[in-house]
């Protein structure tokens, strides 16, 4: 009671012989503290964990992390699974430049430079002498399968632009957009992204089932009669097999995506007309409403006088 008093009249006294009492610890208590802490004798805790709790708190984070593992492996299973089902996972066209309309005045050139200098670009890739320099002349309506190390640099086959014919740039340096008759590219690429072109390239596959794929285009929505004539490069609009399979960026280096040429030679002036291209092939998907993508392109043409 006395002390408890003293402290009351003289609580500085009691925060005086606190810090004494932590003050008089040395560093070998402290260091005999932190070894009971790693290894205590008496209780055999390590940590201040028993063996048993060790092993049990071990034995869940194996389990825990375990099916963690599984659960990522089962996801790209069926990620890998689903990729190799959907053939092609997607379409896209060139030119690419805003959006999916296609709009200009035949009248006005200012109108339609901008998708002829994004087609000669884009074909730059297709001269015909850096196809002869880069790549092979290969043989026609097969497949081009390629043994070898999968790391070993695979070869790839020539598409020259002059196989466009009317829609390669070369006679026509305007892609017939002067003349109110636009050309479209379609094709595939190796990256989805905006300007790429027709179906994403998987690696090793094979479109088609060995009958090539070939592309046609109508009127999405209205009177059919607003798209009157397309004509297609090369031949029927089909893409030769032997540009598959392709082996990856790594590999391939110099492997450039076949293309199909769409002539829109016949189409109603002065209005919008909406045309879906679509793929057709064995194992095509593009009948999907909900996505305008898969298999297939819609696009607006708007051509004025």
């Amino acid at each position: 009671e006395n002390k408890h008093e003293e402290k009351v009249q003289n609580p500085d006294r009691g925060e005086d012989e606190t810090k004494e009492e932590m003050g008089s610890k040395t560093w070998a208590d402290l260091a005999g503290e932190m070894k009971m802490f790693l290894w205590n004798p008496e209780e055999r805790t390590c940590l201040g964990r028993t063996a048993k709790s060790w092993g049990l708190i071990l034995l869940f984070y194996f389990i825990f992390y375990t099916c963690l593992a599984g659960m990522f492996a089962f996801c790209m299973y069926v990620m890998l699974l689903t990729r190799d089902r959907v053939s092609p996972p997607g379409v896209m066209i060139r030119p690419y430049l805003n959006g999916f309309t296609i709009a200009f005045n035949v009248s006005q050139p200012s109108t339609w430079q901008p998708y002829v200098d994004s087609m000669h670009h884009f074909l730059a890739a297709y001269d015909d002498r850096v196809q002869e320099e880069k790549n092979i002349e290969c043989v026609s309506g097969q497949y081009f399968i390629q043994g070898g190390n999968e790391s070993e640099e695979k070869k790839a086959c020539q598409f020259k632009r002059s196989l466009l014919q009317n829609c390669s740039g070369i006679e026509d340096p305007t892609f017939g957009y002067s003349k109110g008759q636009p050309c479209i590219l379609t094709g595939h690429c190796i990256s989805y992204k905006p300007g790429c072109l027709l179906f994403l390239q998987i690696i090793g596959y094979r479109p088609g089932a060995g009958v090539p794929v070939s592309v046609e285009c109508k009127v999405q929505k209205g009177n059919e009669s607003d798209l009157r004539s397309v004509d297609f490069y090369p031949g029927n609009g089909t893409f030769d097999l032997m540009y598959y399979p392709y082996y990856g960026k790594i590999t391939h280096v110099n492997y450039t995506s076949p293309l199909v040429a769409m002539h829109f030679t016949d189409v109603k002036k002065d209005d919008l007309v909406p045309i879906q291209c679509s793929l057709n092939g064995k194992g095509i998907i593009n009948d999907i409403n909900s996505d305008r993508f898969l298999g297939r392109i819609i696009f607006t043409l708007s051509i004025g006088k």
